[in-house]
């Protein structure tokens, strides 16, 4: 008979993938009590507890949603239309953001004595516009459940594809506040939405339900339980959202290892999973970049950090004596847009084509936990492309000087996150060639933060 795993022992033995064990730590045996659940990931043998309370606010927020999913399958789309437009006013009228911009400055406050990260963060006038804009672009999308994409047919009867909602999606990520505004475009096609946030945004995330997502949704006549915030800053919860068997899809935005880990959990769950970690967005320039072009997208890449951010730029090594100027003169001038000075790393055997004075230089780049002194540029491991160079106001990106588009486009699918690739190129014959090799989902032919 199945019995329920109530206690733990230090090191006792936990088979995972099959062929290998995993042993359970002292730490873990302490802490685990009757109803807590246990996730081992398959891939890793990682040993996730999942305490009680966290699955049961998962359970309950995973029902609502569903319910809500079964009421929205009847709601009218003007309802929905409703909703954005209400929650974009909200959000655009002073008095109504007046408690989510003190919130989030207090999560800003906080996550600073803490020394973390706060570019992604900080919800600024430009984010607070961009999430209303976003809102309303929802508002205005002519997708709606239901509708005939495709019919085919045959003598005496016909088939149809139409739209149809999933359920309820999953959604994890770390501290961006607008994720909300992007992610409630599920409600669009008629899906409904879990979240959870990092501790970091925590209490923005609050605010923003209290004060405009949910008023919203009851002014448009929609249920609450469409969109849940998973009120907690424990990790569990994310694990336990990801496990759970009502979910229909996973999606995960953040540091790399956490969500690969998040991917395996869903993924052995049997939920489909969407996911983009470390890495940030690939540059290249064609045979044929107009320079002016290739400078600018450089410029335009680089007014932020966040996950589409240009991380590594590759110039073809024909190119590399007109080209690699203008790549560190589009760098230098997001910088002093900035105020600040750009940091640089240059992959191995493509220093010679950078000037020795950014190696000999030591310029103050501000990091999460303060001011530091720092080389302008280094020499890197061609493997360290993977890294996400993560900065505040010093814009970072890495350089490789490559033989060809082809030597580009396969650093990128090893190397990359496989989110976003830009070709600047004016032959389309070389388009087709970047678009084919690259193993990416959206390839663009300028600055990497369109995606």
């Amino acid at each position: 008979m199945d019995a329920a795993l109530t206690s733990l022992e230090a090191g006792m033995a936990v088979p995972f993938g099959g062929t290998r064990v995993a042993r359970v730590s002292p730490e873990l045996a302490a802490a685990f009590r009757p109803g807590d659940a246990l996730v081992v990931v398959q891939t890793t043998g990682d040993l996730l507890h999942v305490p009680a309370d966290a699955l049961a606010l998962v359970d309950l927020s995973v029902g609502a949603a569903c319910d809500a999913f079964a009421t929205l399958a009847g709601a009218d789309a003007d309802a929905v239309s409703a909703f954005y437009d209400g929650f974009a006013a909200r959000l655009a009228d002073d008095v109504s953001f007046a408690p989510v911009a003190a919130a989030n400055a207090a999560d800003v406050a906080t996550a600073r004595e803490r020394g973390r990260s706060t570019t992604r963060l900080e919800l600024s006038s430009a984010m607070r516009t961009a999430m209303v804009d976003g809102l309303r672009s929802w508002r205005d999308n002519p997708t709606r459940p239901g509708a005939l994409v495709e019919a085919v047919e045959h003598p005496g009867w016909r088939v149809e594809q139409r739209r149809a909602p999933l359920g309820v999606v999953g959604f994890v990520f770390e501290g961006r506040p607008n994720v909300f505004a992007d992610a409630t475009g599920v409600l669009r096609s008629g899906n409904t939405v879990v979240f959870r946030i990092g501790s970091d945004a925590l209490g923005t995330a609050r605010a923003i339900v209290d004060h405009a997502l949910h008023p919203a949704l009851r002014a448009a006549g929609l249920p609450v339980g469409a969109v849940q915030l998973l009120d907690s800053p424990s990790r569990a919860t994310g694990w336990a959202l990801f496990s759970h068997h009502r979910l229909a899809l996973a999606v995960a935005r953040g540091s790399g290892e956490a969500v690969a880990q998040l991917g395996a959990v869903a993924r052995q769950a049997g939920i489909p999973a969407s996911l983009h970690g470390t890495g940030g967005g690939w540059l290249m320039a064609g045979a044929s970049a107009s320079p002016d072009a290739f400078e600018a997208a450089v410029r335009h890449s680089l007014d932020r950090k966040v996950c589409n951010t240009l991380n590594v730029c590759c110039v073809p090594s024909t190119r590399a004596a007109e080209l690699v100027p203008r790549f560190l003169a589009g760098l230098t001038d997001a910088a002093a847009r900035r105020g600040a000075a750009p940091r640089l790393h240059v992959a191995a055997g493509s220093e010679v084509h950078v000037p020795a004075d950014w190696f000999a230089r030591t310029v103050s780049v501000r990091r999460a936990d303060g001011e530091r002194p720092e080389p302008q540029a280094d020499v890197i491991d061609v493997a360290d492309l993977g890294t996400e160079w993560e900065w505040e106001d010093s814009p970072e990106v890495a350089l490789a000087v490559v033989t060809d588009l082809a030597e580009a486009a396969t650093l990128c699918n090893r190397y990359g996150p496989r989110l976003v690739a830009s070709l600047v190129s004016d032959d389309p014959v070389e388009h087709e060639r970047f678009y084919t090799a690259c193993d990416v989902p959206f390839v663009g032919n300028g600055f990497t933060r369109w995606v």
